[in-house]
């Protein structure tokens, strides 16, 4: 493994035997995965339920041994090595918790950094630098059943760097947090990859959580990857689709609009002074459309619409294997 490369996975596989006499069959929760990421990414690994998303979580970080296949973790075999690996990884899961409710989170930071081996002078350090980094400080002396879930996800993100990791796996990790909590866990998550250039994979079925903290995104569906792509090309390249909302200066210029453009956009006009239209770039490059209706008419306002990321990501699941 090059010393750039946090994870490096080669035609891993898992398979489970379920059932019992003749109703027992095979199932194939993963199925000859390979892929690598780079030490400083951020990775959304992402797919419907049951695609296998959370048993190849299991197997990176040693608690499942694959039914064939290899994969390295910061250069260490996940099931073989679990315990020289916990020192240099971070997991947290949206569902489980690693702090104590009756405990202030400072108390359990002690006895987890015990269990990582750290003294009481780095453990106090530590936990200073998490407490101004992730904006927590004044929560760690506060008992843990008095903290809202968007808090105790401060402190639990905490928990998880507190012997700093390199590596961080993330399982749905804004599960159940309001609006606000979400945008600001995101955001911690983001300055902890820039500022400490922590390695970030990231399960979620939150489209946002996608979208502002991963730059790369690993789909997979039935236990195989389906797509692999940077976040920013996922638009462009598996959607052709573009809406354009253009505000007229008259609205009787609506007819003129539609006569310079080409028959196959469809044009509609929510009202009297809007129209909106769908265009196949495929076919019509967005450029040729806002030309042609900027030479036809006066526009008050004028946007590209990109279509959601939702909506991409559902059309992959979609396609054959």
């Amino acid at each position: 493994m090059d010393h750039s490369t946090a994870i490096d996975v080669c035609e891993l596989s898992r398979s489970f035997t379920t059932g019992r006499r003749r109703r027992r069959r095979t199932v194939d929760a993963v199925r000859a995965v390979s892929f690598t990421v780079e030490a400083g990414e951020r990775l959304a690994f992402i797919g419907p339920n049951g695609a296998g998303k959370s048993t190849s979580i299991k197997m990176l970080t040693g608690i499942l041994r694959p039914t064939s296949g290899s994969a390295t973790v910061l250069g260490h075999v996940p099931w073989d090595q679990r315990r020289e690996l916990s020192r240099r990884i971070g997991t947290l899961f949206g569902q489980r918790s690693q702090l104590w409710d009756e405990l202030p989170p400072r108390s359990s930071f002690r006895m987890l950094g015990a269990i990582f081996g750290l003294d009481d002078s780095r453990i106090g350090r530590r936990v200073s630098e998490l407490g101004e980094l992730l904006q927590a400080a004044d929560l760690f002396d506060q008992p843990v059943r008095t903290l809202s879930l968007g808090q105790r996800m401060r402190c639990e993100l905490a928990a998880t760097m507190l012997h700093e990791p390199e590596l961080l796996f993330l399982d749905e990790p804004s599960i159940g947090l309001d609006l606000l909590a979400k945008q600001r866990f995101r955001d911690l998550l983001v300055r902890l990859n820039t500022e400490l250039g922590t390695t970030v994979l990231l399960t979620s079925h939150d489209v946002a959580d996608i979208e502002h903290v991963a730059d790369r995104a690993i789909i997979v569906n039935h236990g195989v990857i389906i797509h692999d792509a940077p976040v920013s090309r996922m638009r462009s390249e598996l959607l052709t689709t573009r809406r354009i909302e253009v505000g007229l200066e008259e609205p009787d210029d609506a007819g003129r609009v539609r006569s310079v453009l080409d028959p196959a956009i469809a044009v509609t006009s929510p009202t009297a002074s809007m129209l909106r239209l769908e265009v196949d770039t495929s076919i019509t490059p967005v450029r040729e459309v806002l030309d042609a209706v900027m030479s036809a008419v006066r526009v008050t306002d004028l946007s590209v619409v990109e279509p959601p990321l939702e909506q991409i990501i559902g059309e992959i699941y979609q396609r054959p294997l």
